[in-house]
């Protein structure tokens, strides 16, 4: 498959990022991507320990500003932030498809770092279920 897909959150830090390893774990095919409205200067340190626990290295990806990707044209635009107190992005670029796939964002966890973990680790699983549900769906091998 050669979907192009654009995932979007608004530090592009974790939650876009775990999904964009997760789709590119998935299907070597897939042109996929992240981006933020307001991208951070890394990815953050959890999300890319949590990631390697489950064989996904997300260490060499970066935050990128959605404005990289204004222009391009996108199959799918995948927004992910779920708490009310943000905005998630818009693009407005030519897009075939837009959906809204939220989930918590890990970065708002407080505690001990093995209690941060848990967060990222729940964060983490809840992504790789809805992104390999949606990747089913675009594959074919799931009914819409």
């Amino acid at each position: 498959m050669n979907f192009r897909i654009l995932i979007l959150c608004t530090g592009n830090s974790c939650r876009s990022q775990m999904a964009e390893g997760i789709l590119k774990s998935l299907d070597g095919g897939l042109k996929v991507y992240s981006a933020g409205t307001r991208p951070e200067k890394r990815v953050n340190p959890y999300a890319i320990e949590v990631m390697k626990e489950i064989g996904i290295d997300i260490s060499g990806q970066f935050p990128q500003n959605i404005n990289e990707f204004t222009g391009n044209s996108f199959d799918f635009v995948i927004t992910v932030c779920d708490n009310a107190k943000e905005v998630c992005p818009v693009f407005s670029g030519d897009v075939k498809n837009r959906l809204h796939i939220g989930f918590d964002d890990p970065a708002d966890a407080k505690g001990t770092d093995e209690e941060i973990l848990c967060v990222y680790r729940r964060v983490r699983d809840e992504i790789k279920s809805e992104f390999i549900r949606f990747y089913d769906r675009i594959s074919g091998k799931e009914s819409v």
